[in-house]
């Protein structure tokens, strides 16, 4: 069988994930999580990037020792020895690569409308069609693309950074201010943490990076800490220059912002980079998603035929195809924050079993070599990814109970499919 072929280095792998985390969620959420939590959302942004650490070390530490496609399906196998629980935590990774690809690329839809007068629908399946042509082109054109993208987005934000920060003001800002107390913090910082997942989607081109047992790791906590910088920074410039209630009430908060500095012409340079944002956000949850099917494929859990490498681009062409119809397939779904947090959902439990797989690898598995380590242990236990697991548990037990069941629903799905699938595969082999 045809092997994927190993193309990106530390730079593009570090700004792959960067493209991974900039994106839809700060463009579009921002607002919402002020709304929230007021002038203090920058404490919201930093616990958002103290548990994107947590998973972050338990990530890096995971894939120096598997760096392979479908990486949380490998991982979660390698740790319980569970073929229906790895798959489990597979499925949720790639149905939710999924939805978030629909879902954003409706966003762009919206920002595109702008411009053209063109059906947001259309748009955003348009939008998924030309990304998965250059997801089938290769992983180096791929990766040179949301590099471009990534740079593009990242130079929107500093760029309210920079506005924020020179913005003159005759008032006092109180950046604790909380307008709902310490719940608003905690119900912005569920909320936003849409703004961080996608690091973990690295892990899943393992198999197309140089070196990947010392690559990795250093690209997956350079990305982390690069966007949870530069989120935090945006959140104290933003309610600089608007009130937190007037940014809230904002459905392009982040060009609203811009207009209210730099007058129309900023709005409309805003809406322009966050097309930028929304296509970098696709084309990578495309890529990911297409190498969670491949590597779930290539381990005989789902149709051999999705494991398929093309000759000549060495891409897993029919998983790049499966994504492109079931994304465009769910450009039906609307509210961005809905299906933001049924997205959040879904991540924060396979955060909760990464961060516990790394425990219990310390103890199945003490012998294999491990070019990067999770820091502050006590003798073979690792503190911080008990902290992570806790944290995530904690967040999953934050959502409304229609998210919840419709995460659960995700669940329950994908274990049917795995009874009915290997119900198939042993009718076969009778």
């Amino acid at each position: 069988m045809s092997e994927l072929k190993r193309h990106m280095g530390l730079f593009h792998i570090t700004m792959y994930g960067v493209g991974l985390i900039l994106g839809a969620g700060i463009y579009v959420l921002i607002g919402e999580a002020t709304a929230f939590a007021g002038n203090s959302v920058w404490i919201s942004f930093l616990l958002g990037t103290i548990v994107a650490m947590f998973a972050g070390l338990s990530y890096a530490e995971l894939t120096a020792l598997f760096p392979k496609a479908a990486a949380e399906y490998t991982f979660v196998k390698h740790a319980f020895k569970n073929n229906f629980l790895a798959f489990i935590i597979g499925w949720l990774t790639a149905i939710t690569s999924m939805i978030t690809a629909a879902t954003v690329s409706l966003g762009f839809g919206g920002y595109f409308a702008q411009f053209i007068d063109l059906p947001i629908t259309v748009s955003a399946i348009l939008l998924i069609g030309v990304l998965s042509i250059v997801n089938f082109i290769g992983i180096k054109e791929s990766a040179w693309a949301n590099t471009i993208f990534a740079i593009i987005t990242a130079g929107g934000l500093i760029l309210i950074i920079f506005l924020g920060m020179t913005f003159e003001t005759t008032e006092s800002i109180d950046y604790f201010e909380m307008p709902n107390g310490t719940i608003g913090i905690v119900l912005a910082f569920v909320l936003i943490f849409f703004a961080f997942i996608g690091f973990e989607d690295m892990a899943n081109v393992a198999e197309e990076v140089k070196k990947p047992k010392k690559t990795l790791p250093r690209a997956i906590i350079l990305s982390v800490l690069i966007t949870g910088i530069i989120y935090i920074l945006v959140s104290l410039s933003v309610v600089r220059i608007i009130n937190w209630e007037e940014l809230g009430q904002s459905a392009a908060p982040l060009a609203t912002v811009a207009e209210k500095s730099l007058g129309v012409e900023g709005s409309i340079l805003l809406s322009a980079i966050a097309l930028f944002a929304t296509a970098s956000t696709v084309l990578i949850t495309l890529v990911a998603g297409s190498r969670i099917l491949y590597g779930m494929a290539h381990n005989k859990s789902l149709h051999l035929s999705l494991s398929k490498i093309h000759s000549k681009t060495k891409t897993p062409w029919i998983a790049v195809i499966g994504i492109l119809i079931t994304s465009a397939a769910f450009t039906i779904i609307g509210d961005i924050v809905i299906v933001a947090n049924i997205t959040v959902f879904a991540v924060v439990i396979t955060f909760a079993m990464i961060n516990l797989s790394v425990i219990v690898l310390r103890y199945t598995e003490p012998t294999l070599e491990r070019t990067f380590r999770v820091p502050i242990n006590i003798g073979k236990f690792p503190i911080l990814p008990l902290f992570g697991f806790g944290v995530t548990v904690y967040m999953a037990i934050q959502f409304e109970m229609e998210v919840m069941l419709a995460g659960l629903g995700i669940i329950v799905a994908g274990g049917l499919f795995y009874i009915i699938f290997n119900r198939k595969n042993i009718g076969k082999t009778n």
